[in-house]
C-alpha cells in the first residue's frame, strides 16, 4: 500500500479525495492510504512522519506558498514525487513550480477526477521505475575526451590510434555526420606528444571560400580590402602540434590546388606575403563525404587525397555499433546532468533495450541531443520512454527498402513488432498479446535484430 500525502485548506475537497484514493479500485487490490494536512506546517510534520510515496499539494495554502516549502518538502520526502494543484495559475507560478522540480502542475477544478488519477498513476509509475531501474547507474563521471565503446570496430580505431600517434604521418578520418570524427582527432593529438602543443581545427565548410585561404595560411596588412593589420593563419598557429581540417571534402579545387603544393613543400606563404614559412603541423583531415566517389566526379583532386590519406580511420555509424549503446549513454548522462545541472542517473531496462533499437541517423550527436532534451524534461531521476522520439517518427528504424523500394517481409515484420512494443511503453507481456505470439518468441526476435546489427559491424 503507498502513502498518499494530500495538501489542502479545502476540508471538503480534502475528504473528497481521501475517501477517492482509499476506494478499492476496480478490478484491482491496489489502494491508497491517505493521510490529509491543511496547512504547510501539517505537511512538514507529517511528510516526516509517514515517509509519503507521493504528495498532492496546493498551491496556496493559510500559512504561505506550496513553492516556499518545496524544497524542503522534497528534501524530508525523499524521491517521492510532487503533484501540485492550484486554482491560481499563471505562467509564472507553473514555470516556478516545474524549475523546481514539481513532477506535474494541475489546474483545479479538475475537469474530472480522471485527470488527477492519470498524474497520481504516472507519477507514481516513475518512482518504481526510479527504484528499479539498475540497468545503468552512472557512479562516477567518465574523464572527459574518452573515446567510449567496447565494439570490435570502436577497439580496432583504438588500435589505429596507438599505432598512427607514433608517428607524424597525415591522417583522414571518415565517417558520417555526427560520429564523433573531431573526438578521434583530438585523441590522436593527445596521445602524440607527451608535451602540451597546440591543436588547432577549422571547419573548411563554414567559411566561405575567399576567407578560407587567409584563415588557413594567415594575410599580410593591405592584402586585401579590411586587412588593416597582419594575422597569422590556422597553420602558423599550430605549430608542431596538429591542424584539423574538418570537412576537408567541401574545400574548392581552386583551394586543393594550394593545400596540396603546401602538403609537398612544407612551406606555406601569408596570402600577400612573399616570406616562406614551415609546415611543423601534424595535418589531420575529416570528411563526411566519399572522396573516392568525389575523385571520380571531378570534385576532390586525387593527387591531394592521396597526400591525405597515408592513414585513412574511418568511423563506424552508431547503427552498427549498437553493443555500444550502453555505456555512450553512460558516459552522456554524466556529461549532460553536469551540464545542465540534473541528476538523471537511472534508466530502465526497457528504456535502455529502446535506445539500442532506434535507427539513429545522426549518430552520437543526435543520441546526445535525445538525451539531453529527456534529462530536461524528467521530473526526476530516472530517464522515461515518454521523452523519448517515436519509432513512428523514426522512419529508418527499418532495415533499408530493397531496390524496388518495398520491404521485405522480415523487415515489415520488424516495424511490426518494435511498433507494438512502443504503443505498450516496451512491456513485453502486453506487446505478446498484440501480437499473438509467445513471450519467448518475442525474445527470439529481439535478439535477432540485435544480433543483425552486430553482424553488420
Amino acid at each position: 500500500m503507498e502513502n498518499l500525502l494530500l495538501v489542502d485548506d479545502d476540508l471538503s475537497l480534502r475528504e473528497t479525495l481521501r475517501m477517492h484514493f482509499e476506494e478499492m479500485r476496480e478490478g484491482s487490490a491496489q489502494r491508497y492510504a491517505v493521510h490529509t494536512a491543511g496547512s504547510l506546517r501539517e505537511a512538514r510534520a507529517l511528510a516526516e512522519k509517514i515517509g509519503p510515496d507521493l504528495i498532492i499539494l496546493d498551491m496556496q495554502l493559510p500559512d504561505g506558498s506550496a513553492l516556499d516549502v518545496l524544497p524542503e518538502l522534497k528534501a524530508v520526502a525523499g524521491d517521492a514525487p510532487v503533484l501540485i494543484v492550484t486554482a491560481h495559475a499563471n505562467m509564472e507560478t507553473t514555470i516556478r513550480a516545474m524549475k523546481m522540480a514539481a513532477f506535474d502542475f494541475l489546474r483545479k477544478p479538475f475537469d474530472d477526477v480522471e485527470t488527477l488519477d492519470r498524474a497520481v498513476t504516472r507519477a507514481l509509475e516513475m518512482r518504481r521505475l526510479s527504484r528499479r531501474a539498475a540497468a545503468l547507474r552512472v557512479e562516477e563521471p567518465p574523464q572527459l575526451g574518452d573515446i567510449v565503446g567496447n565494439s570490435p570496430r570502436m577497439q580496432q580505431i583504438l588500435k589505429e590510434i596507438g599505432k598512427v600517434a607514433a608517428s607524424r604521418a597525415s591522417v583522414l578520418i571518415t565517417g558520417e555526420s555526427g560520429t564523433g570524427k573531431e573526438l578521434i582527432a583530438r585523441v590522436i593529438h593527445n596521445y602524440s606528444d607527451e608535451k602540451p602543443r597546440p591543436f588547432v581545427g577549422i571547419n573548411c565548410s563554414a567559411i566561405v571560400d575567399t576567407l578560407l585561404e587567409s584563415e588557413l595560411f594567415g594575410h599580410e596588412k593591405g592584402s586585401f580590402t579590411g586587412a588593416q593589420s597582419a594575422k597569422p593563419g590556422k597553420f602558423e598557429l599550430a605549430e608542431n602540434g596538429t591542424i584539423f581540417l574538418d570537412e576537408i571534402g567541401d574545400m574548392s579545387l581552386a583551394l586543393q590546388a594550394k593545400l596540396l603544393r603546401v602538403l609537398q613543400e612544407r612551406e606555406f606563404e601569408r596570402v600577400g606575403g612573399v616570406r616562406r614559412l614551415r609546415l611543423r603541423a601534424r595535418v589531420v583531415a575529416a570528411t563526411n563525404r566519399d572522396l573516392p566517389q568525389e575523385v571520380t566526379a571531378n570534385r576532390f583532386r586525387e593527387d591531394l587525397y592521396q597526400r591525405l590519406k597515408v592513414v585513412t580511420i574511418e568511423v563506424p555509424p552508431l547503427r552498427e555499433r549498437r553493443e555500444d549503446i550502453p555505456a555512450l549513454v553512460q558516459s552522456l548522462l554524466a556529461k549532460i546532468n553536469e551540464k545542465v545541472h540534473k541528476q538523471v542517473n537511472n534508466v530502465p531496462a526497457e528504456v535502455l533495450e529502446y535506445l539500442c533499437m532506434l535507427p539513429w541517423p545522426g549518430n552520437v550527436r543526435e543520441l546526445e541531443n535525445v538525451l539531453t532534451r529527456a534529462i530536461v524534461l524528467s521530473p526526476g531521476d530516472v530517464l522515461l520512454r515518454e521523452h523519448l522520439p517515436s519509432i513512428e517518427g523514426k522512419a529508418s528504424v527499418a532495415a533499408p527498402p530493397t531496390e524496388e523500394g518495398f520491404p521485405t517481409l522480415e523487415e515489415a515484420e520488424r516495424v511490426h513488432v518494435l511498433k507494438a512494443l512502443e504503443i505498450t511503453r516496451w512491456h513485453k507481456g502486453r506487446a505478446c498479446q498484440l501480437l499473438g505470439i509467445s513471450r519467448p518468441t518475442l525474445e527470439r526476435k529481439l535478439k535477432k535484430y540485435r544480433g543483425e546489427k552486430a553482424a553488420e559491424a
